[in-house]
């Protein structure tokens, strides 16, 4: 009951925190971290106690198969060689350099442990980026990057850790054998995710109900990531495919859904990220109490390894910037200004602190596992280094830096894409069979109203009931044709969602605005 109460309290508390931090511009994750940290402190609330185990599959799989929602297969295609270059060699950079430091620093712990702790700290949270970095003005190419790395760094990282620690529990050693299985993980993950995004789709066809069809993809996430953590694959992998080939599956038809789904995604993140990061906050007061004045001892060390995670983080994006990562088109980073940037934003968030509690307190032989503490509280600083100082300063280096922007070029490519949907419409229109039908007075009424989108059809002949019936038969015939065109429009948006060079964001805003248009012709 105490944890259900702290549930409930939190999903107030993060509508709360939400307005004020619109107030006070400030991004509402950090806020939510900072105040339920305070709250916790207090004498009157009780100390709740969060079973590990529960974090990941409860709030990874809605949240990132709500940011994967927003990107595409053209975007993975086009950017594969920042998706190498950060989701996976960073993350065993990041692992091999905190591993190496904590064995120095820290002996006691052992060399597994020490790796064990390099994945927990590697991975960059794309919660926390998408919450903070997407509420400031960056450009959206740094923007992609940043989205495109957090959808799948944790796998790897997941990976890594299992095999840490098992060898520390069982006082074995890590093979060669993590690449392998990271890939043969994968690999299954990306065969459950086509799948489970095929079986939705065939659900889709099958059931009429528009909430149940939007249902089906808060079910689909959850299934996909547990089915995957059963037959020992990659569930982050899992849950990312299935969103993005689920957009990919789209239809012009499904106008209603995808408005419907939109708005339910929107509510379900942000009150899923506040819960997130809120329990982030409890859970410092159970790392605090546990450790007490042993925390200071700590100190040096925990310095070392934060200084080595934003250090080898910011040499990677310059090795990036000087000698690598070129795309098709553009460079990312382009410049040092972005370097900085980058790093900057490799917030760290709920799968670090997740993998920390994860830990098993015991050895196989019964033994207190050596160093845990250590590791947890590492954790817990780590995180609050990369995620509450550049989430609240990342506002004010954003305006030092002075990064040019790109909102110029970002309306006109979706003038673009909005002239490309209108064009297509009004062609659709021309060809229509049940365009015509309609005298020519008519099918330029309709072509005015699809042009602008927003012009209604009055009628003088509501007092005639037999002139009344043939009007609305031949509105019912332009709506039809009207329907057929916007099908059409939104038909070219689902194909440029997946062509290289167009920002799936973009589209959608497009896509959006014309799936409304049809709610309102439904209506």
């Amino acid at each position: 009951m105490d944890f259900l109460l702290l549930v409930v309290g939190l999903l107030f508390g993060t509508v709360l925190i939400v307005g004020v931090g619109e107030r006070i511009r400030l991004p509402y994750p950090i806020l939510m971290l900072v105040f339920s940290g305070l709250a916790a402190s207090l004498p009157f609330v009780p100390t709740v106690h969060i079973e590990p185990d529960l974090i990941l599959p409860l709030f990874l799989p809605p949240l990132l198969f709500a940011a994967a929602q927003r990107s595409s297969w053209s975007v993975f295609r086009l950017r594969w060689r920042s998706l190498v270059l950060l989701a996976v060699l960073l993350i065993v950079a990041t692992v091999a350099a905190v591993a190496a430091v904590t064995w120095w620093l820290v002996p006691v712990i052992g060399l597994p442990l020490a790796i064990a702790l390099g994945a927990v700290v590697a991975p960059p949270d794309p919660v926390a980026v998408e919450a903070i970095a997407g509420k400031v003005k960056m450009r959206r190419r740094l923007m992609t990057v940043l989205q495109t790395e957090g959808l799948f760094n944790d796998a790897m990282a997941i990976v890594i850790f299992q095999t840490a620690v098992t060898a520390t529990v069982n006082h074995g050693q890590i093979g060669w054998d993590v690449a392998p299985r990271f890939l043969v993980g994968a690999a299954g993950a990306v065969l459950l995710g086509f799948a489970m995004a095929w079986l939705v789709g065939a659900l889709n066809q099958f059931v009429p109900n528009l909430v149940a069809r939007s249902a089906a993809t808060l079910v689909a996430p959850y299934a996909v990531y547990l089915l995957a953590e059963v037959v020992h694959c990659s569930g982050v992998v899992a849950v990312v495919v299935t969103a993005v080939e689920l957009g990919r599956r789209a239809r012009p038809q499904d106008s209603g859904e995808r408005l419907t789904r939109q708005a339910f995604w929107e509510v379900l993140e942000l009150l899923t990220t506040g819960v997130a990061f809120g329990l982030v906050g409890i859970e410092m007061r159970s790392v605090v109490d546990a450790e007490g004045a042993n925390l200071l001892t700590f100190v040096p060390g925990i310095a070392a390894i934060c200084a080595t995670v934003i250090a080898v983080r910011f040499a990677w994006m310059y090795a990036m910037y000087t000698i690598g990562g070129t795309e098709r088109r553009e460079k990312t980073p382009a410049s040092l200004k972005e370097v900085v940037v980058l790093t900057w934003c490799g917030m760290r968030g709920l799968a670090t602190l997740a993998l920390a509690l994860a830990l098993p307190s015991t050895l196989a032989d019964g033994s207190p596992t050596p160093g845990r503490n250590f590791v947890v509280a590492a954790a817990v600083s780590v995180l609050v280094a990369t995620l509450v100082l550049p989430g609240l300063t990342l506002p004010w280096l954003i305006r030092v830096l002075d990064l040019p922007d790109d909102h110029g070029a970002e309306e006109r490519a979706q003038r673009a894409l909005a002239r490309r949907a209108e064009h297509v419409a009004l062609e659709a229109l021309r060809s229509s069979p049940a365009a015509q039908k309609l005298p020519e007075g008519r099918r330029r009424a309709l072509a005015r109203r699809m042009s602008s989108l927003h012009t209604i059809l009055e009628s003088d002949y509501a007092e005639d009931p037999e002139k009344m019936r043939r009007v609305q038969a031949v509105l019912a015939v332009m709506d039809r044709a009207q329907r057929d065109a916007l099908d059409a429009a939104r038909r070219e948006m689902l194909a440029a969602r997946n062509e290289p060079g167009n920002d799936p964001e973009l589209v959608d805003r497009v896509l959006r605005r014309l799936d409304l248009r049809t709610v309102t012709l439904d209506r």
